[in-house]
Formats: structure tokens, sequence, C-alpha cells
């Protein structure tokens, strides 16, 4: 993103995105298809400002509310590629900026939901993170059964080969993993922590389908 940020420079009001099995971590790139009324007005006014989306999960992904009760974490990212369709729609792409805790939800002033951010329990996603605690002799091996087993198409070289922060967080927002277990892998505390949860998925996911990984709703 090209500056460095710090905490002080986070706003204490963002809107949020709420998408069940939708995953955005510190550093990952999310592509989004924005045509909804109220995210489009959303992305207007975050162009205009701080270009910062929170994204979250509904608690519950079958529920049909307008406005479903959140998970009390999210990760914010900033728009760093927009493009307007000749039908109205906006293309954007969301880098992670940081992850937050909802302080509380704002009385509405907007189609779209705003929230008072918490940055302060997350500060270190703004540091470099620390990747020695990446187990990556089991990692690797079952990060390759389970994409396989997934129909996930990717050059093993390629995966061996990736820093552990990429391998980590950017294939946790790929892998088809259920929305609790996204949210499980939002909320690890730490690069190593996220590791461990997504190895124990990732191995259960096998286990439990004899070699097919479940797979996540589609988004």
């Amino acid at each position: 993103m090209g500056e460095t940020m710090r905490l002080s420079d986070l706003p204490g009001r963002i809107p949020i995105f709420p998408l069940a099995g939708v995953l955005l971590l510190p550093r990952g790139r999310l592509p989004l298809n924005i045509f909804e009324p109220r995210y489009l007005e959303m992305t207007r006014d975050a162009m205009a400002g701080a270009k910062l989306i929170g994204m979250v999960q509904p608690e519950d992904p079958a529920d049909p509310a307008f406005e479903p009760a959140i998970y009390p974490v999210g990760c914010a990212g900033r728009i760093t590629s927009f493009e307007e369709t000749d039908d109205g729609r906006y293309i954007i792409v969301l880098t992670g900026l940081a992850r937050f805790r909802v302080a509380r939800e704002l009385a509405r002033d907007s189609l779209y939901r705003q929230v008072e951010a918490d940055w302060q329990p997350y500060a270190a996603d703004l540091e470099t993170p620390d990747e020695s605690g990446i187990d990556r002799e089991r990692l690797v091996p079952a990060l390759g059964a389970y994409l396989k087993a997934a129909g996930i198409e990717i050059e093993p070289r390629a995966v061996a080969a990736a820093p552990g922060a990429v391998l980590v967080d950017q294939l946790s927002m790929v892998c088809p993993f259920q929305p609790g277990e996204k949210q499980a892998l939002l909320e690890a505390p730490d690069l190593s922590e996220r590791a461990r949860v997504m190895l124990a998925l990732m191995e259960m996911a096998l286990l439990a389908g004899q070699g097919e990984a479940p797979r996540g709703p589609a988004h």
C-alpha cells in the first residue's frame, strides 16, 4: 500500500459490509462485485474518504434478515482498485489493513451500516508478521492434499516457496472453509496460531471426507 500506517491513522468510524463465507485478512487482497444500492453508496462514500471498508460476517449465515447480527470482529481493507462497469456496478479490490473489534454499531445516517471500530486489540496487524512459528513441514503437504481434494489447482512449487504470511493468510482466504471456520481463522491472535488453526481444519476435513474437503458457499 506504499506507506506505513499507524494506529492513530485509522478512523474511529468505518462502514461495514456483512458477507457470509468471505474472509479478509491483513495484507490479503479481496475482489468484490458491488451492485446493491446500499453498497454502491458505501463504496462511493469510501472512495471520497479514507477508502476503508470493514468486512464482517453474519453470525448466522442462514439468517434472512436484511441486517443480520454480525460477529464482533472484522477486518478493514483499503480500496486499492476501482472500476465502474457499463451497467452501474463497481468492481473493487480491498487490500487488508487491520482487524478491528466492533465497539458499537452507530445510529443510521446512510443506507449502509457503520460501526465504531476498536483497533487496539489488533495493533500488531500493522507490523511485519512473525513467521517463525509456522510448521511448514506439516502445513505444506496438508495444504497440497486439501487443495487437490477441493478441486483448487495451484502450483506445488509456488506453495512450497511462498513466504509464510502469504502461505497462511492468502490461502486461508481462498480455501473453501465454512463461515464459522473462517471466523476462527480471522480471530486467531497471530500468524502462528492462524497456521495451527488452518492445519487443524484441513486435516479434519480430509479425515472426515476421506480425502474430499467440504466446499464453502459460493461468493
